[in-house]
């Protein structure tokens, strides 16, 4: 119970600190924070224009928020759905709700208006400069965090029904974390208003502007404004997330917190690469998918109208070199069996942040030969639902519906095809069937290769240089003695959260690697040149983030490489094979 609440905490708070956050952001500060600070201008006039300030206001926006996320968030769709009424209902009410509050701030005699039939309570005025639950509960109804696999283990736990202590606990800690930080804004928002004599000043100013910015807020939210915005500033956080929702400690814990619901929770009677078919329940529902590839205009699957055929769902990422070897299993099975009555779906689930741009994909696949539907689960959704964890991860389905197998990770490919054939004879008695694809396993068998290698600032391991390793520019030198499988820098480079980058000219990245492949992910335009046991080749970059191969061996051995990389490429990684 303690680790999923630390979990939750955790979550939340690097979801408050998020470019999700950002649009509520202004409200904040004149709402919860610049209207609770003290005012020492006394008068007349500004005893007419504006009332006693309430120092517990931060606290009550947020407070609002807390619940109200909480409520909404593992109630609302069931009370929706009880009630017949919409799903966006209540974040349409919360909409209305900012509007007419920000209009009750600018237009005083509106806002008597809304407090009038309120009056009847003794000392429980709804002013909007005293008080401030009442817009924390608009702003809870409202706010839309950034989805991760905290967040999607609540929200499938609060559709479904399956609605415990521990998913009530990951939900109220996950609220607080993401609500400390705004609690932080509010509070020094107050601290500017009542150290700028211009805020002290001009009270009836900042009830405008408080009004201005939360109408705006609710405008923005119609047109999904916020939503742009979150896509045209890059995610800043995506790392610190990756680090902590994919955590083998969260993961074991999540799988506990939330995501077992009805539909998947006869998914554990499947062991992991069992040698024979097992049944382990209905196939749960693809659920969440943000946009559909390679069907007749982009038109959603639905498993129930399938029945009759074998269905293959491949949960994939791909910048993923685990995805990478395996995919021409995929693609092979897809063009070998279609015809007998395989359906292959690709549930692209993101690693990365750049893995969710829809043109990244659809460029992958192309590049990959895939022809088969995939869904875009940019928001771990259906990966949430099947309770999944790895890249790649197999789900065998038969004509009936049921899931018969499953695969995590790579190999096994000889055996996963022997039971597509026979569910395929299974689903059509007599159907005749092609001769195997006969691929060959490339699936590393020695474990012992290089861990995959990340460069960007908050994700990067390995590094044995002996500099700060920050974002920002920074200047790098070769050490004297480089430890194995490690990396490190030379020249000027411009460091950011997810990649790195040549400035000024040409970087040096030294790599010490024990593996049969090195492949290194990078987008831009520019060359990498890559010297490696006496040899030289140059690589082409050209376009979106995709992996490019470096080294290619016979077997496992050891080895040292030095990239030579021109300014204009980013670099995210290392991966090896």
């Amino acid at each position: 119970m303690l680790t999923l609440a630390l979990i939750g905490l955790i979550g939340g708070l690097v979801t408050g600190i998020s470019p999700c956050i950002l649009p509520v952001l202004p409200v904040i500060f004149f709402s919860g924070g610049t209207q609770s600070a003290r005012t020492t201008t006394s008068g007349p006039a500004v005893a007419l224009a504006t009332k006693p300030a309430s120092r517990a206001r931060p606290f009550l926006v947020i407070a609002g928020l807390v619940v109200s996320f909480s409520l909404v968030t593992l109630f609302g769709s069931l009370l929706l759905s009880v009630l017949n009424l919409p799903q966006d209902v209540l974040r349409w009410a919360g909409i209305v709700v900012l509007g007419l509050i920000g209009i009750g701030l600018i237009v005083p005699r509106f806002e008597q208006l809304l407090e009038k039939p309120f009056t009847w309570i003794p000392q429980r005025n709804p002013d909007a400069s005293r008080g401030g639950f009442t817009l924390g509960l608009a702003l809870g109804a409202v706010y839309v965090p950034c989805a991760g696999p905290v967040l999607a283990a609540i929200t499938v736990a609060g559709s479904t029904g399956r609605i415990g202590t521990e998913t009530v606990i990951l939900t109220l800690t996950f609220a607080v974390g993401a609500a400390i930080p705004l609690l932080i804004f509010a509070l020094a928002g107050r601290r500017v208003a009542e150290r700028v004599q211009a805020f002290r000043k001009r009270q009836r100013g900042i009830r405008i502007t408080a009004g201005v910015v939360m109408i705006a807020l609710a405008i923005g939210l119609v047109f999904n404004l916020p939503q742009l915005l979150q896509r045209v500033i890059p995610d800043y956080t995506s790392s610190l997330q990756d680090q902590v929702n994919n955590s083998e400690q969260v993961r074991k814990a999540l799988n506990l917190g939330g995501l077992v619901n009805d539909q998947n929770k006869d998914l554990d009677k499947c062991s992991d690469g069992a040698p024979e078919l097992e049944s382990c329940g209905t196939a749960p529902d693809i659920t969440g998918i943000q946009q559909w590839l390679n069907t007749p205009d982009g038109q959603a699957l639905d498993l129930k109208s399938l029945r009759g055929k074998v269905v293959m769902l491949d949960f994939w990422a791909y910048s993923c070199i685990n995805c990478q070897r395996s995919i021409p299993h995929v693609t092979a099975w897809d063009t070998a069996y279609r015809e007998a009555g395989l359906q292959v779906i690709g549930v692209h689930s993101p690693e990365y942040a750049f893995e969710k741009e829809p043109d990244n994909v659809a460029a992958a696949a192309r590049n990959f030969g895939i022809t088969y539907p995939v869904a875009l689960d940019n928001n771990l959704g259906t990966w949430t639902n099947y309770r999944n964890r790895y890249w790649p991860a197999h789900y065998l389905i038969d004509a009936s519906g049921t899931v018969r197998h499953i695969k995590f990770g790579e190999g096994d490919y000889g055996l996963t095809e022997k039971l597509i054939r026979q569910l395929l004879t299974d689903a059509t008695p007599g159907v005749q069937l092609p001769a195997t694809t006969g691929l060959a396993d490339d699936t590393p068998v020695n474990a012992d290769i290089t861990r995959e290698t990340y460069l960007g600032s908050t994700k990067r391991v390995n590094f044995a240089g002996t500099e700060t390793y920050t974002s920002g520019d920074k200047s790098f030198q070769f050490p004297e003695n480089q430890a194995a499988d490690s990396f490190a820098l030379a020249g000027q480079w411009t460091l950011t959260s997810q990649n790195i980058t040549p400035t000024g000219g040409s970087g040096q990245i030294k790599l010490n690697y024990r593996a049969k492949e090195v492949r290194m992910v990078m987008s831009g335009k520019g060359t990498v040149t890559v010297q490696t046991n006496g040899q030289t080749k140059t690589i082409e970059v050209d376009g979106t983030p995709n992996s490019y191969q470096l080294v290619a061996t016979q077997q496992i051995q050891g080895g040292s490489l030095t990239a030579t990389v021109s300014p204009g490429v980013q670099a995210f990684s290392f991966t090896f094979g």
